[in-house]
């Protein structure tokens, strides 16, 4: 048997395990560990059990070797690329059954991802309205990160992608990367290719969920949006546009739009056409995460692009207010340490300890900014931080199903009905 471990997998604050007291001389299927846990998740064509060690909660995936490791390096080179995926802590060859000594398949070994939910799951769900919007936006946006960074997935599916809450957005996972490839340069054909596979495999799935019960108006019509919502996208970051010479201006709206949507241009051509000036953004130069980066060198703080967005704002909500009332401008390096000690580190901390794990803590805190406004709004006037953490504990969190560890299907359906605050009051 051999073992082939990430080293940032046991890193500092990671695993510290050698994964020896797991039974590897029998198929995965047949295993009894008092380590084994029920998680909820989507239908795979493998078998796939998780394990806990302490706080940490592992899925492992068990398929043939050839497989194995090639989903273990399609992993490792997209979590290079930053793209949104499950991190890979090693995999398991070599293995041998224990009584007939015939040889077993390969284990992949993956970190849960916490407080996500699978697709299917969410689909599953009643009384969340738009949610299939959501959804497959999100998706579509990791569809375009894929292949601006020249991956073929050969297999997106509801089942194959996580999500996870972000600043009452959602943002997607890819969970399953056995058919994806790695091409030097990814043709228009091999996109079409992707999308029809897409909409095919997230139409069927549909067809089942609403065969099960779940409201779905029409599952064909909302497999499509997925690619209207993608080539939108792709449009918006890839596409030539052509201004007037005096409409400079353009090219910083632009830039700003596509920030807005999540991703930087590190460059751009112009070129000089008759019709005027044409920018054009090459697409292996664009990036997401651009707030996401920002916050974490301000703050040290790692959260997701949306919630990221949110903080920033209300970190220049925070300077605006420190720059009336002391005078002068701030540092950026002292600004973010006040807004950690006197704001962000504050508001977590009042939360009693048993409902901390509800939710992120980058998702706590914006949903309290929420809560804020839409006391300001009933009362006419700005309802400060305080009263508003006090009022959120009170009235709101106590109320949220737990999303960071879902070990039973019976939570699942009660975290498909939970809508953040902001929305069930407007």
């Amino acid at each position: 048997m051999r073992f082939l471990i990430v080293p940032q997998a046991r890193g500092a604050g990671s695993l510290q395990t050698d994964f020896l007291d797991l039974p590897w001389g029998q198929p995965l299927e047949e295993w009894q560990t008092e380590r084994l846990v029920q998680v909820a998740r989507g239908i795979h064509r493998h078998v796939v059990r998780f394990v806990s060690y302490g706080d940490q909660l592992l899925a492992l995936k068990e398929l043939p070797e050839r497989i194995a490791r090639h989903e273990y390096a399609m992993l490792r080179q997209m979590a290079v690329a930053n793209i949104p995926v499950v991190e890979v802590v090693g995999i398991v060859t070599e293995r041998e059954d224990d009584e007939t000594r015939e040889p077993l398949e390969a284990v992949l070994i993956t970190r849960f991802l916490e407080y996500s939910l699978p697709y299917r799951a969410l689909f599953s769900g009643h009384g969340v309205p738009d949610l299939s919007n959501r959804l497959l936006d999100a998706l579509a946006g990791m569809l375009v990160r894929l292949h601006l960074h020249n991956f073929f997935w050969g297999d997106c599916s509801l089942s194959n992608t996580l999500f996870r809450r972000d600043a009452g957005e959602l943002a997607a996972y890819l969970v399953d990367a056995e058919t994806a490839e790695h091409h030097r340069e990814l043709s228009d054909g091999m996109r079409r290719f992707d999308l029809d596979i897409a909409e095919e495999n997230i139409a069927g799935e549909l067809l089942d969920i609403q065969a099960s019960g779940a409201e779905i108006d029409d599952p064909i019509a909302t497999a499509r949006s997925l690619r209207r919502s993608y080539e939108a996208l792709w449009e918006e970051l890839t596409g030539d546009w052509i201004f007037g010479a005096d409409e400079r201006y353009l090219i910083e709206q632009r830039l700003r739009r596509i920030n807005e949507l999540g991703f930087d241009a590190d460059e751009f051509e112009l070129e000089y056409v008759p019709e005027g000036i044409r920018l054009r953004l090459s697409p292996h130069v664009v990036e997401p995460g651009h707030h996401r980066r920002r916050l974490f060198s301000m703050t040290g703080l790692s959260v997701q692009e949306n919630q990221a967005r949110r903080l920033l704002q209300d970190i220049e909500d925070f300077r605006r207010k420190l720059e009336r009332t002391e005078g002068g401008k701030l540092p950026s390096a002292v600004l973010a340490y006040r807004w950690l000690a006197e704001r962000f580190e504050p508001a977590i901390m009042a939360i009693p300890t048993p409902l901390r794990g509800k939710l992120e803590p980058a998702e706590i805190f914006h949903q309290i900014l929420e809560h804020r406004w839409y006391l300001s709004e009933q009362a006419g006037k700005d309802v400060g931080l305080r009263d508003a953490i006090k009022s959120y504990i009170e009235n709101v969190l106590p109320s949220t199903p737990e999303e960071r560890k879902l070990l039973e299907k019976d939570d699942a359906l009660d975290i498909l009905s939970a809508r953040p605050p902001r929305d069930d009051r407007r």
